[in-house]
């Protein structure tokens, strides 16, 4: 379900679940941790894509919807915050890369990333809230990223937007006009970061998480926010209505 490849100093990190639209499973979200904490070690830069039509659909909720007890979604949250806390905490930039869509827990991802990059039509945004899940476990990454008024705007608004307004608010940081350019460019930055001073970036990263170190707590308590409404009668009626 994941996938590394080392290319010199970089590690290219995939999605593999392209069947799914890389839709997220807490096996393959542990796999991710673990993977991403091993490559910290080996290369100098870690590129994060998905393989397939999108970078990633969110959350396997076919799964959810089978559990009414609600504790795959308790994973997947739990497993959620974990990579992106992983992702930030790290010491070598990481750059990721949206191709087709990032939606929920895969739009979550970005808040852990240096760098983004998105093909112009490509659909992000966060609309749990469709399905009585709240979206807090990601506010804390982004209200590190962007601006809070814009936070609010994608949290609350279940619909989706273009990687082009994307870019506008702050949520990536570059464009590419071809969706099968999203990947060769994240490489791209990746292979020039990566030849960088390993020093001056460790010592950057370090201070701009010192700097965030409130985003830690608030990490947690977004998640604890998220975590309230899990297994609740709203949910599972929205879920059930959705899966069947």
């Amino acid at each position: 379900m994941i996938r590394v490849e080392l290319q010199d100093d970089i590690a290219i990190v995939s999605l593999d679940r392209p069947d799914k639209r890389n839709a997220l499973v807490p096996a393959m979200l542990e796999q991710l941790d673990r993977d991403i904490q091993k490559c910290a070690h080996k290369v100098r830069a870690l590129v994060l894509v998905g393989e397939g039509k999108s970078f990633c659909a969110g959350f396997d909720l076919k799964l959810c919807a089978d559990d009414p007890g609600g504790e795959t979604m308790r994973q997947l949250l739990t497993g959620l915050s974990t990579v992106v806390r992983t992702m930030r905490a790290i010491e070598i930039p990481i750059v990721l890369g949206v191709h087709g869509a990032a939606v929920a827990g895969g739009c979550a991802l970005l808040g852990g990333a240096d760098i983004v990059v998105a093909d112009e039509q490509a659909k992000l945004g966060y609309p749990v809230v469709k399905i009585g899940v709240s979206p807090a476990v990601s506010a804390a990454f982004m209200l590190a990223s962007f601006t809070s008024g814009a936070v609010r705007s994608r949290l609350l608004d279940t619909e989706l937007i273009s990687g082009s307004d994307a870019l506008r608010i702050g949520l990536v940081h570059e464009t590419v006009e071809d969706r099968d350019a999203v990947r060769e460019r994240a490489v791209e930055i990746a292979e020039i970061l990566s030849k960088k001073p390993g020093s001056a970036i460790r010592a950057t990263k370090s201070w701009l998480n010192e700097i965030c170190s409130p985003m830690t707590e608030h990490a947690q308590r977004g998640l604890d926010v998220s975590l309230s409404l899990t297994g609740s009668p709203e949910e599972q009626e929205r879920l059930a209505a959705l899966w069947g």
